[in-house]
C-alpha cells in the first residue's frame, strides 16, 4: 500500500520559504507529511529561525490515535533536527578552519575570536554536551545558536548529534506537556 500524498495548501513557489514550509507543515496531511516535519525539523538545526515546535501543528492523518500520530511526529522531528545539526557541526568545522574572516580576526589587535571561543570553550567545558540538550529543550529558543556555539568547539560528532536529537527530543515533550497543562486549566 503506497502512502497517502502530501496534500498542501501553499503554492510550491512560496515552499522555500520559511513562511511557505511553516504553513506547508501546518496543513500537511497524510503519511507524506512525515517527509516534511523531517524536513523542516533539519532545516531549522541549521538555517530556519522558525520554532521547531511548529511540527506539533501538523494535522497528520495517519489512521492512528492522536498519542501515536503525535508520537510519530516527535521522533521524525527529533531525527531529522539531530541530523540537521550534524549537518551544522560539519559545516562550522569547515567554516572556522578555513574563513579568511576567522584568520583576519584571529590577526586582529583586540582578537575578538580569542574572547569568543575562551568563554564558549568554558561553556562546553563546564555543561558538555549535556549542556547543550538542556539548553535545546527550551520552548521557542532559536535552535541555530546553541548549535553553531557548541558544533564550532565541539570535537566528537556522534555526542553531539545524540545530544541534539535528545534535546529536540525533550524540547517537543516539554511543549506538548507546557500546551496539555494549559489546555487542562482552561
Amino acid at each position: 500500500m503506497l502512502p497517502d500524498p502530501i496534500v498542501l495548501s501553499t503554492p510550491l513557489w512560496e515552499f522555500g520559504t520559511s513562511t511557505g514550509l511553516g504553513t506547508a507543515i501546518e496543513t500537511a496531511t497524510g503519511w507524506g507529511g512525515l517527509i516534511l516535519v523531517f524536513v523542516y525539523s533539519f532545516l531549522v538545526a541549521f538555517a530556519l529561525p522558525g520554532p521547531s515546535e511548529l511540527v506539533l501543528a501538523a494535522p497528520l492523518d495517519l489512521g492512528l490515535s492522536r498519542r501515536t500520530v503525535l508520537g510519530c511526529i516527535v521522533l521524525v522531528s527529533a531525527i531529522g533536527k539531530a541530523l540537521g545539526s550534524l549537518f551544522a557541526f560539519r559545516l562550522s568545522r569547515r567554516v572556522t578552519r578555513a574563513s579568511p574572516i576567522t584568520r583576519r580576526l584571529r590577526h586582529s589587535r583586540f582578537d575578538v575570536l580569542e574572547r569568543i571561543e575562551q568563554r564558549t570553550i568554558v561553556f562546553c567545558r563546564r555543561y558538555g554536551y549535556a549542556g547543550l540538550a538542556v539548553v535545546l529543550c527550551i520552548p521557542l529558543f532559536p535552535d541555530t545558536i546553541p548549535i553553531y556555539a557548541f558544533a564550532a568547539f565541539g570535537d566528537d560528532s556522534l555526542k553531539f548529534a545524540l545530544a541534539a536529537f535528545v534535546g529536540s527530543l525533550g524540547r517537543l515533550l516539554v511543549t506538548l506537556g507546557l500546551v496539555s497543562g494549559v489546555l487542562a486549566v482552561v
